[in-house]
């Protein structure tokens, strides 16, 4: 029997990681200084390369086992969680992408963890659901040997995984002579890019959060992930929030399990909560699996949405068992991690899309179908 025998999750797969990640979970989570160390100690881990095909660089397996990674690291470390989401969405990007020259450009140094990838698709993600307009416009250009370019100019208020180091954003882009919008990879040092100071956040201060400020940058089409970013998103849809739901799993797994470490007085006092919830985030675990593997989301994304809200509501859930079963030592630092998890149980319903954001979407659509049966 090997000594992992016992464990379970990140601790049995890459147990360096989960150790790192245990001994670093609270400055992750409080400031930026090791914000740069989180995407190298994911990719030394193995965890880059889950899901992705063989002959591409990765590890096998599917958008699910990614998922489960996502879970795994947010078990230990929420921020880390939020920085391999966002790293792995992007990969998931270039590998639905039809632009087989940029994902062999950009593809190695991301699987490697010498290049950050950020989404930067949350404002797409509103615009694909009529939430807001795009924030950035691309102008048509000649470049200097004759081919096509654009000049894109705009910027995005909040992306995560902008590693200083460096780092490839992905954003939705409007073209000025009209047409579909498209999504572009804009590399860190591409002329007239701006990344703006950290983020002043309450939490998740290790994550490399920051605005992206694009003034006159010049993108070819070997930047463009997609010329069609409508079509694009609706299939890409499932794995973003999938995998952002992975983040959910993981806290609400990991509150659960703090309420075992109470008194026995306080265990039992929560105990049938407990086991409800557990049942719950089973049930939506499979779920979840179960949809995204089969493509159900794609055609039903109001499915999807229902359930990253009942994700949300069980952290949240989860979370306060673990305050009441800690008592005045969750009150106290540098004894337990539930402060750090109330922190983060907070930060699942804004992240977008928000809570808020997916609820007025269900509400306008069962609306629109109130009026379609209306009108028969």
């Amino acid at each position: 029997m090997s000594a992992n025998a016992s464990l379970r999750g990140l601790a049995a797969r890459a147990p360096a990681l989960a150790a790192w990640l245990d001994t670093h979970a609270e400055t992750l989570d409080t400031d930026a200084t090791l914000s740069g160390d989180v995407v190298p100690q994911l990719a030394e881990a193995g965890l880059l390369r889950v899901g992705v095909p063989v002959e591409l660089g990765g590890t096998g397996g599917s958008i699910v086992d990614a998922i489960d990674s996502v879970a795994d690291v947010a078990e230990h470390s929420f921020a880390a969680a939020f920085v391999l989401w966002g790293q792995r969405t992007f990969i998931e990007y270039l590998l639905q992408s039809p632009n087989r020259r940029l994902r062999e450009q950009r593809l190695p140094a991301l699987l490697g963890g010498e290049l950050a990838g950020a989404t930067g698709l949350s404002n797409a993600m509103k615009y694909l659901s009529a939430i807001e307009p795009l924030q950035i416009r691309a102008t048509d250009v000649v470049t200097d040997d004759g081919t096509r370019g654009w000049r894109v100019n705009g910027g995005l208020p909040w992306i995560t995984n902008l590693r200083k180091q460096g780092f490839v954003a992905a954003a939705a882009v409007d073209h000025e002579a009209g047409g579909p919008p498209s999504i572009f990879a804009i590399a860190h040092h591409a002329p007239g890019v701006t990344r703006s100071d950290d983020l002043d956040l309450i939490g998740l201060r290790g994550t490399n959060t920051a605005a992206l400020q694009m003034a006159d940058t010049l993108l070819t089409d070997d930047d463009r992930v997609t010329d069609d970013a409508p079509t694009w998103l609706v299939r890409v849809r499932p794995a973003f929030l999938g995998l952002q739901c992975g983040m959910s799993l993981g806290l609400a797994r990991r509150s659960l399990a703090g309420t075992r470490d109470g008194g026995p007085g306080a265990r039992a006092a929560v105990a049938d909560e407990v086991a409800a919830l557990s049942e719950q985030l089973d049930t939506l675990t499979t779920r979840l699996k179960a949809g995204v593997s089969q493509g159900e989301f794609v055609d039903a994304p109001a499915s999807l949405f229902k359930l990253r809200i009942a994700l949300a509501e069980l952290v949240h859930d989860a979370a306060s068992l673990e305050v009441q079963t800690g008592g005045g030592r969750g009150y106290l630092r540098g004894l337990s991690g539930i402060a750090r998890r109330q922190r983060e149980a907070a930060f699942v319903p804004i992240v977008t899309p928000s809570l808020v954001q997916l609820k007025n979407q269900l509400a306008a659509q069962r609306a629109q179908q109130l009026r379609t049966e209306t009108a028969q």
